[in-house]
């Protein structure tokens, strides 16, 4: 299990419910990119974590991972970065993203922990 905590969310984040869509990255973002996003921190390194039927616990919805596009894990390793969308059925997998099951955005809060396993 790696486990992440929630450092920031940016103000623009409750925008992108609609969209059923958030966006993680780690403490190294941009000003503009921290309005956007929830800045979280890994407490160890992952490691190629992001995996069809892998799962990912946002406060109390356990959610399971079906799509995982070609450059996630590597953006995720290296910038803590990732896009999750929470819907299905809309296009093909971005690069950097992954999509999940059950189609709930998820309600969370800084100091908050984001578990992966």
């Amino acid at each position: 299990m790696v486990r992440s905590k929630i450092l920031n969310i940016g103000e623009m984040v409750p925008a992108f419910e609609e969209e059923m869509l958030l966006v993680l990255f780690g403490p190294t973002a941009t000003n503009e990119l921290k309005q956007i996003c929830v800045i979280h921190e890994f407490a160890e390194t992952p490691d190629n974590l992001l995996k069809n039927g892998g799962k990912m616990k946002i406060g109390d919805i356990e959610y399971t991972i079906t799509h995982v596009g070609d450059a996630a894990n590597k953006n995720f390793e290296e910038l803590g970065h990732i896009s999750i969308y929470f819907r299905t059925g809309e296009n093909e997998v971005l690069p950097g993203a992954i999509i999940v099951e059950p189609e709930v955005f998820p309600t969370f809060q800084e100091g908050e922990v984001i578990n992966f396993y």
